[in-house]
């Protein structure tokens, strides 16, 4: 691995790691020169990348979570893709994320998180490569109506080698799965976080950006990123 600066920089729960200043994480070690007394923490930034199928929610979920106003590259959808774009789930659906979704999100006074929504038709997926780059991690949103519509995002994510997690979108409030039969369903490993959510609420979104940050770290801890 390429030598970096790296910062330390602790969660929710109070774990510590090392964030890459190139954006992945590295093992780290304290530097001998002491930060003045009051003098605020080193601010660092991570990337995090929010993904999945068509419709499912990542427009929103950026939107809901981030402080600041959005970046979005919405395109009104028209007659031309009704033949690809499958509208039965989400009829209300005018616009599609046609470039990415940017947004910023602040988690602890040193730790800033960098949101990047992909767009989720297969025609655009040639744009994955590029913003998967120098992320930590990735938020796989799923629809559970439409779950085959997910598995193309889940093997690209585990072909990667990125640590992600799964975020159900309960649209209309609605869970009918559990999260374990939606693991099953998925064929994912055990071990990567499945979490029921509502990409309208900032408190749901923000837990599961908390759930992959902790989640990356316990990956990079066992040497396994």
């Amino acid at each position: 691995m390429d030598w970096c600066e790296s910062t330390s920089v602790k969660t929710q729960k109070g774990a510590r790691t090392s964030i890459c200043s190139k954006g992945y994480l590295v093992d780290s070690v304290r530097s001998s020169v002491a930060r003045p007394q009051g003098a605020p923490p080193a601010m660092t930034s991570v990337k995090i990348v929010v993904a999945g199928g068509f419709g499912v929610g990542k427009t929103t979920f950026v939107g809901s979570v981030s402080e600041i106003t959005p970046l979005t590259t919405e395109a009104m959808m028209t007659v031309a893709s009704s033949d690809v774009d499958d509208l039965s789930h989400v009829p209300d659906k005018s616009t599609t994320t046609v470039a990415m979704d940017f947004g910023r999100i602040t988690l602890e006074k040193d730790l800033v998180l960098y949101l990047f929504g992909t767009p989720g038709q297969h025609r655009f997926w040639f744009m994955w490569d590029d913003l998967i780059q120098g992320a930590i991690g990735a938020v796989v949103l799923v629809d559970t109506r439409r779950l085959a519509d997910s598995f193309p995002a889940v093997d690209y994510f585990e072909a990667s080698g990125l640590p992600f997690v799964i975020g159900i979108n309960g649209f209309y409030g609605q869970f009918p799965h559990r999260s374990k039969d939606v693991s099953e369903a998925l064929a994912i490993s055990p071990d990567v976080p499945v979490i029921p959510c509502d990409a309208r609420n900032r408190e749901s979104t923000k837990a599961i950006l908390v759930t992959l940050v902790e989640h990356a770290m316990s990956i990079q801890a066992a040497g396994r990123y």
